[in-house]
């Protein structure tokens, strides 16, 4: 019996034994459990305000100081109107002001207190708004703008991998020419244009020589590169390397050829109404004008290619600048002004302007609509040409570009420069380029 006892209880410690390790083991898988579970909910967390970053929150009533061109602004009342009925849970009173894309850093940095909530701006001009703190980083579905958008309209709102602006329409130059002096397959080659013979009086191409934005394109298409690779190098430019040294001499001898002369937008316009231009590199702010000039003969090309002296064809690659809306760092409304901005630049927005104003969009689904933009030969030459153009760079130091440019084209016209010192002007050219700022 007392045997018995004892093996009973042997028995009952084993069980109980067994029972400890089995409890053990399974508090152990509950805490793992527990952890995967806890995982999960900071993982639900984690999605949950990331989603809240990038979706925008219900709006409230607002009064919003809306900027922007004077030839845009029944559009962008329009466009307002829309944003109102849109968002019938929150009563909107907008003010509306007439500052151009050229004028907005300035007059944004005059008294950010009393700008608008809501303004477009150049693309060049990001990197002083944003140091000067002036731009309220997007925050609100900044994932869905970024998918929407072209790559390179993305990158000309961001600074240091943070996005500031909302990209509406890409802006930059091609070949306008009359189609009763040029075929199609001519205006492929500058140097095919200035050879041929269009009579007494006739200029065969033109281009603001001294204009750095056009200017450029003849040294991108050689290869060299203004501000390193992505253009935030303040160190670099290589405008006065081997190539860019081809790249002077060939726009000597083109600025000095008879047949070619320095226009600007006035200059194109009325050389275009007499009949007195063959083509011209320019922009779509142009394009009406020398339409009624040209009629039926008004013809839209890809910027043209040189030939170098080692023999080579170059395309040439323009400059391209993008118009951005951005939000106020310090309005009262930041939802309200995002919510704004994004409307302002969406799909829809952006295909009123191009209907309106010959504005040619970023957004990837509206500027691979070949059925709509076909309609429309300047806003689809914009488009192609932006694609393979150069960013128009916005830091700092892009600022002491742009008067050496201007110095350079001046001193190929006036015969200051030549090509026995060319070496030596474009070596000043660049380090006037890279000068510390002041």
């Amino acid at each position: 019996m007392k045997k018995t006892k004892k093996l009973f209880a042997l028995l009952m410690v084993m069980v109980m034994v067994f029972s400890l390790l089995t409890a053990c083991g399974k508090s152990k898988d509950t805490k793992e459990t527990g952890s995967s579970s806890d995982k999960k909910t900071e993982e639900t967390k984690t999605d949950s305000t990331e989603a809240k970053e990038t979706k925008a929150p219900a709006l409230k009533d607002a009064s919003l100081k809306v900027w922007g061109p004077q030839e845009q602004q029944a559009t962008l009342k329009e466009l307002c109107n829309e944003f109102q009925a849109k968002h019938p849970e929150a009563k909107f009173t907008f003010e509306f002001g007439v500052v151009s894309e050229a004028d907005a850093k300035d007059n944004a940095l005059r008294d950010l207190s009393k700008a608008a909530d809501v303004f477009t701006f150049s693309s060049d001009q990001l990197g002083a708004l944003k140091d000067a703190g002036a731009l309220y980083r997007v925050t609100l579905n900044k994932d869905a703008i970024v998918a929407a958008n072209s790559e390179s309209s993305i990158k000309a709102c961001t600074v240091d991998g943070e996005m500031y602006a909302y990209p509406s329409s890409a802006e930059t130059y091609f070949l306008m020419y009359d189609k009763s002096k040029y075929t199609e397959d001519e205006v492929k080659s500058i140097d095919t244009m200035v050879n041929k013979d269009l009579g007494d009086g006739i200029t065969n191409f033109s281009f603001d020589s001294d204009n750095g934005w056009y200017l450029s394109s003849f040294f991108f298409a050689a290869g060299c590169q203004l501000f390193g690779p992505d253009g935030t190098d303040a160190t670099q430019c290589d405008f006065n390397n081997a190539q860019g040294l081809m790249v002077g001499k060939y726009l000597l001898n083109l600025v000095k050829n008879k047949k070619v002369a320095n226009h600007d937008d006035g200059k194109l316009q009325t050389a275009f109404k007499e009949k007195k231009l063959g083509a011209t590199i320019t922009g779509s702010w142009n394009a009406d004008a020398v339409k009624k000039a040209l009629g039926e003969n008004y013809g839209v090309a890809k910027l043209p290619t040189i030939k170098l002296e080692d023999g080579n064809e170059y395309p040439l690659s323009g400059m391209a600048n993008f118009k951005l809306y951005g939000v106020n760092a310090q309005t009262k409304a930041p939802a309200e002004s995002m919510a704004l901005a994004e409307f302002l630049t969406s799909k829809d927005a952006q295909k009123v302007r191009f209907e309106k104003h010959n504005a040619a969009p970023t957004n990837i689904e509206l500027a691979s609509d070949t059925a709509t933009l076909s309609a429309n030969a300047t806003v689809q030459a914009v488009t192609d040409a932006s694609q393979v153009a150069t960013l128009q760079t916005s830091i700092p130091q892009s600022g002491n570009f742009w008067t050496p440019a201007e110095a350079f084209g001046q001193g190929l016209a006036d015969g200051s420069i030549t090509e026995s010192n060319m070496q030596e002007k474009l070596d000043k050219f660049v380090t006037n380029v890279l000068a510390a700022l002041k």
